[in-house]
């Protein structure tokens, strides 16, 4: 008998039935654009008041990149003080990016979506963009800290709960919930279902393709966001968000441990709002 507990929880847009408040938009596009106007407004917003924008950025979900630029182009604000640390990268070993043409690299697709369209109107240096470097990955979280640490987070979810790629211990280690909130930037394995549902998102299930290894931004650069946003359009990411809203809290499954900060907002898609079907199919 399956028991569907927490699965069967209805959800919907809420600023007060939640630990935390849920938008829920109709489609994908909807969710695209959220992002990028989070993004534009953000940093005109901070601009404005001639302060810095620093964002710690994921590059999943994609499409975002190519709205804030359309935006940027019918409407220019000024970059000048923005600086983007995105959150990741897969490795080749665990000193080496895999090389910005492989097809998986976050580095070359915001190189070819962002960075590069927005450099070649002259207005964002490659300075502005950082990545986490595996062969010193203490700095990222150095450059961060010195330009006074992020003013938002923008955040997927893994089918794990982990954020950026904080998968949660391997089962027999012994990790405190506090311990796992004090993580830093680092080299990690990824666990075998975060291998297998990436796969399944980027290469139809070639899961022998994904990089096992991979450079990540850590949960105590993330929790110190002042702002946390998380996005959710993956139909698997149904069960995901009940276990955010509903499960205890705790190391087991990373992004329950958003539901202390002070400042979060899940956005999701009407189709991951649905109540998961168990049958087979």
């Amino acid at each position: 008998m399956v028991d569907r507990g927490i699965y069967a929880t209805e959800i919907r847009s809420s600023e007060h039935d939640y630990p935390v408040p849920v938008e829920v938009v109709e489609t994908d596009e909807d969710l695209y654009w959220d992002i990028a106007h989070l993004v534009y407004f953000t940093i005109r917003e901070q601009a404005a008041a001639d302060r810095r924008s620093v964002m710690i950025l994921p590059v999943g979900p994609v499409f975002q990149f190519r709205r804030f630029v359309s935006l940027f182009r019918r409407a220019p604000i000024d970059l000048t003080r923005f600086h983007c640390f995105f959150m990741d990268e897969y490795l080749s070993d665990e000193r080496t990016p895999v090389g910005t043409d492989d097809p998986l690299s976050f580095r070359g697709f915001i190189e070819r979506e962002f960075a590069g369209p927005l450099g070649r109107l002259g207005v964002l240096e490659p300075s502005q963009i950082h990545f986490p470097d595996p062969s010193d990955p203490a700095a990222y979280d150095r450059e961060l800290e010195e330009l006074g640490g992020a003013s938002l987070c923008v955040a997927g979810v893994g089918i794990t709960g982990h954020i950026a790629f904080n998968d949660p211990p391997e089962p027999g280690t012994r990790v405190t919930d506090a311990e796992f909130r004090d993580l830093p930037t680092r080299v990690v394995r990824l666990s075998r279902e975060t291998v297998v549902i990436n796969s399944n998102t980027a290469m139809r299930g070639a899961y022998d393709q994904i990089p096992p290894l991979a450079v990540t931004v850590g949960m105590k650069q993330i929790l110190a966001s002042r702002r946390i946003r998380v996005y959710l359009n993956r139909p698997w990411q149904s069960a995901v968000v009940r276990k955010l809203l509903f499960a205890k809290p705790g190391a087991w499954f990373p992004v329950t441990l958003l539901r202390d900060h002070p400042d979060v907002r899940i956005t999701l898609t009407a189709q991951v709002a649905q109540t998961p079907d168990f049958m087979l199919r």
